[in-house]
């Protein structure tokens, strides 16, 4: 096994052909979370029918797109901030909040306390524990909420414990907060890969809570991550202002603003997605739960969160393992609470499954440092 000190991101192939010699392309990345069916046919198909937009400049206050959006969520344009990418709107956000304390719920993705820290904040963590199965415990959460916390930050699914709460627990959620004069940040990245949507949707709390947005973005379900669009809801206006005074002007370029325009209408590559992820997503992780040595922790989004309880064997090594055969897990130790004990691995066509499976069995059950 190659020792290295790196810990590689789901975007790092550039990094695993550098040390491993293993051509990129040749690399099934099941670390990076994106649907597996890639661009739509129907947006990869169209949209080279609409190159000539590059020509000229996007509508400067993007109305068109935002109706879209608008409809797919069921909520008002009025109530709609778009970006380049939900990662420029989670930093604008947080620049315009200038919280001095956030508590940001995790094992999370880390680039919510980078921004927080940029601006000077400190960050908190409120642990999602393995003894609850990474689940919120809210009650506890709720002695947490104070008047000393500016700022509640958490993913819904969350990543990688791909666990979820419902509105309703959101709703007890933001009525504390509100008691307390704290905003609340809610990523929903991986939301429509869920099966229960209607269950843990937080966006018509938009229309009666001034004190959340919800940010969304392409790069995951619609397969996307080189376009750059994200999108942000809330119902304070005068957030939305904020964030587009601060925004340089045409920050979406016109071939995202046409490529979101049909992508959100594309009714039959949604749904396709939504059957095969939860599919596979019933198979996988029962094949993954029938292998001695492994924990699967229940997951409401594309990904899946699973600890190693074999004493000799660790992510480092199972990774390497994976990687051989050209197919890439994400250890899951760079996260906090978190261990070389933990992997994390998308849903991808089943037949990438099936062979992943196999080479993780495999190297569980040889128990073999080398595998």
């Amino acid at each position: 096994m190659i020792q290295h000190s790196d810990h590689f991101h789901g975007s790092d192939l550039e990094k695993i052909e550098q040390i491993y010699g293993i051509n990129r392309n040749e690399i099934v990345s099941f670390s990076a979370n994106v649907n597996p069916l890639g661009l739509s046919p129907r947006l990869r198909n169209t949209l080279a029918e609409h190159l000539d937009v590059i020509t000229g400049y996007p509508d400067r206050e993007y109305l068109g797109l935002r109706k879209v959006i608008a409809g797919y969520c069921g909520t008002e344009p009025e109530h709609i901030v778009v970006g380049n990418g939900s990662t420029e709107l989670i930093s604008l956000f947080i620049q315009l909040e200038h919280p001095k304390k956030a508590l940001i719920i995790g094992p999370t993705y880390s680039e919510y306390e980078r921004e927080v820290s940029l601006g000077g904040g400190t960050s908190l963590y409120f642990p999602l524990r393995e003894k609850d199965g990474f689940t919120l415990d809210y009650d506890k959460l709720e002695t947490q909420l104070n008047e000393s916390i500016d700022l509640l930050i958490l993913c819904n699914p969350n990543n990688p414990t791909s666990t979820c709460i419902t509105r309703q627990t959101m709703r007890n959620i933001l009525d504390v907060c509100k008691q307390n004069d704290i905003f609340v940040m809610v990523d929903e990245t991986y939301i429509e890969f869920t099966s229960n949507y209607d269950e843990v949707n937080c966006i018509p709390l938009t229309r009666y809570y001034n004190n959340i947005i919800i940010l969304r973005g392409i790069s995951k379900f619609f397969a996307a991550p080189g376009l750059r669009l994200g999108y942000g809801i809330t119902g304070n206006r005068d957030l939305i202002k904020a964030i587009n005074s601060r925004q340089n002007p045409w920050t979406i370029n016109s071939l995202a603003e046409e490529a979101g325009k049909l992508m959100f209408t594309d009714e039959d590559y949604i749904a396709r997605t939504k059957e095969l992820i939860s599919t596979e997503r019933a198979r996988v992780t029962d094949a993954l739960s029938n292998i001695k040595g492994l924990k699967v922790y229940e997951p409401s989004a594309n990904f899946v969160l699973v600890k190693i309880e074999d004493e000799d064997v660790n992510a480092d090594i199972l990774f390497d393992a994976c990687i051989r055969s050209k197919m890439m897990i994400r250890n899951c130790c760079t996260f906090p609470f978190l261990s070389n004990k933990f992997f994390r691995l998308c849903f991808m066509l089943p037949e990438m499954n099936d062979r992943l499976i196999n080479v993780i069995r495999d190297c569980i059950l040889s128990q073999k440092p080398a595998c």
